[in-house]
């Protein structure tokens, strides 16, 4: 009998069936966006339903492409939580693009490995283009230095690395464990930064011990009177402060730290300021925001995920950086295998970070900066600047305590959450603000129009009138 593998003559699949099979997929995705507002958000399943549905083991002989592309829709689908879905505003709404998408076909028809120059000119000298472009959008002087990684969390994480190495004691060469001669060291963070720096921080060897939370103003953002108070305290104990992350719009409420005086802080003390723009950075591309990044020309890194709120497919984080010699020298390890003549003379990738090869991401961000334009992108972000609302249910609540009022309060915007994101037809996330459970509300989406907005005001009241009579 015939198998699939008797059919392909052991190699791909035939050029026909790819470009039927190609055309359909550009249709479904076509017909996915335009009818994604009739799919519920949130995935409605609970754990384990979509494995119940699959074979335990590998199928023995290749089924068709026909036969797959419809478990996408009738298996795959049902279990999506659906990110570009104009009402998904939990966390930080992001959503990607057509172009970006074509970008993303194109990277992975290309499957170039960038490690080396020589191993994809076009993925190493489009990824410095596109990265001073976006530079240029942003409003950042020209010593700032882009490269590509996936996440802000790795990104963050090479920062602190070129940070470390920084100090000057070769810690590269001989580690940290078993040392004598080595302080403390030192990195300092709100208490509102994101997680990502805690994580950065264990997987360099660091130890939390070494990671410095600071308190938060009143509108959530560093204190920096507590900043300096707080390496003073160190030095005096011996300990070694050496790199201060700021952010530009915090995870919970888009805060932006006072980088400015940061800055002077860090200059004064010599430290490495390395600023999370993840989020809020991309809004400095529209001219009359830009201020968000004020003190950013003193800060030596900063990261921007582009795949935020620059409607790129994930994954796409870039950071910059003043000091790429000393990102280098954490991380460049040269074996004969891939030494190559203009090794010298060109920025090979894999000499920046723990890669070795590289996906080939610059192509669908070029793409996307060609096709919407600086002032096609700005338009869009500018539209989206209502974007993330916290807020809070606060019905009166007669003869109670304060405490048990503050519970039931949290119980209810809980509730109310929960409810909304029950119906499908919008997604909500929560965080908690002077510890007090908190409603968030992200826009960020391509395809979030006033009428989305609306509709979840809509749905949240009709939680509220539900849920609140019990408690009149």
């Amino acid at each position: 009998m015939s198998t699939e593998t008797d059919r392909y003559h052991l190699g791909d699949m035939p050029a026909e069936e790819f470009r039927r099979y190609g055309h359909e997929l550009i249709d479904w995705i076509a017909n996915y966006f335009e009818h994604i507002e009739d799919l519920p958000v949130l995935a409605q399943m609970e754990p384990g339903d979509l494995k119940a549905q699959l074979p335990s083991s590998p199928p023995e002989q290749g089924e068709s492409m026909q036969a797959i592309l419809a478990d996408i829709d009738r298996l795959i689908v049902p279990a999506l939580t659906h990110w570009s879905h104009p009402s998904f505003f939990a966390y930080f709404a992001t959503s990607t693009s057509a172009p970006g998408i074509f970008g993303e076909l194109l990277s992975a028809a290309f499957d170039v490995k960038s490690m080396l120059w020589r191993t994809s000119p076009a993925s190493t000298e489009l990824e410095e283009v596109a990265l001073d472009w976006l530079r240029q959008m942003m409003g950042l002087d020209a010593g700032m230095s882009g490269f590509i990684y996936d996440t802000a969390s790795v990104s963050s994480m090479h920062a602190i690395a070129a940070a470390r190495e920084g100090v000057e004691l070769r810690i590269r060469e001989e580690g940290m464990s078993g040392r004598k001669d080595l302080p403390l060291l030192r990195v300092y963070a709100s208490e509102q930064a994101h997680s990502s720096i805690d994580k950065g921080i264990i997987t360099l060897g660091l130890g939390q011990r070494s990671l410095r939370k600071i308190p938060s103003d009143k509108e959530f953002r560093m204190d920096a009177k507590a900043l300096a108070a707080a390496i003073d305290e160190d030095k005096r104990n011996g300990i070694l402060p050496f790199c201060v992350v700021a952010t530009v719009g915090t995870t919970s409420t888009s805060s932006i730290d006072p980088v400015p005086a940061l800055a002077k802080i860090c200059e004064q003390h010599k430290l490495w300021l390395h600023v999370d723009a993840a989020y809020g950075g991309s809004a400095a591309i529209v001219p009359e925001m830009r201020h968000i990044v004020d003190g950013c020309e003193a800060a030596d890194s900063l990261v921007l995920n582009p795949h935020k709120w620059l409607f790129t497919p994930f994954d796409l984080s870039v950071l910059y950086c003043r000091h790429l010699d000393l990102l280098r020298r954490a991380f460049s390890l040269v074996p004969e295998y891939l030494r190559t003549p203009e090794q010298e003379k060109v920025r090979s990738g894999s000499d920046y970070g723990v890669q070795l090869g590289r996906r080939f991401r610059a192509l669908k961000l070029w793409m996307i900066i060609r096709y919407f334009g600086h002032r096609g992108l700005a338009a869009r972000i500018r539209d989206h600047c209502r974007a993330l609302v916290c807020f809070r249910a606060c019905p009166s609540i007669e003869g109670e305590a304060e405490d048990v009022r503050g519970k039931r309060l949290d119980a209810l915007n809980e509730a109310i959450m929960h409810g909304v994101n029950a119906t499908g037809k919008a997604l909500l996330s929560h965080t908690k603000l002077n510890d007090k459970l908190t409603l968030r509300l992200s826009i960020g989406n391509i395809r979030t129009t006033e009428r989305h907005v609306r509709q979840v005001w809509n749905l949240l009241n009709e939680q509220l009138s539900q849920l609140s009579k019990p408690l009149a």
